[in-house]
């Protein structure tokens, strides 16, 4: 299975995370304390775009590093499992 190997890459996603879970925070204060349904809902919407972009970033990673493809693979081979893997991910997880 690949992992996040980049450490700035890591360190992003990492500090994106934590913003979300700042987000997160705030809309649960807003609903204690009776905040319009509308502000609330604009927030949630806003911490679920920031969650789905830190999806695709990692989604990105797994593509990236290509699964588990056997050297002295011919290069359209490895496209294609590449992309065969993505769909997979896609499919699963998207």
């Amino acid at each position: 299975m690949p992992t996040i190997r980049d450490e700035t890459h890591k360190k992003e996603l990492i500090h994106r995370l934590r913003r979300v879970e700042g987000q997160l925070r705030g809309i649960q204060a807003m609903i204690e304390k009776g905040s319009d349904c509308e502000a609330i809902t604009q927030q949630l919407s806003a911490s679920r775009r920031a969650l789905d972009k830190a999806f695709y970033h990692v989604l990105s990673c797994a593509i990236q590093s290509g699964g588990e493809v056997p050297a002295g693979t011919p290069g359209k081979a490895v496209v294609d499992k590449r992309l065969e893997h993505a769909a997979e991910l896609l499919a699963k997880f998207g």
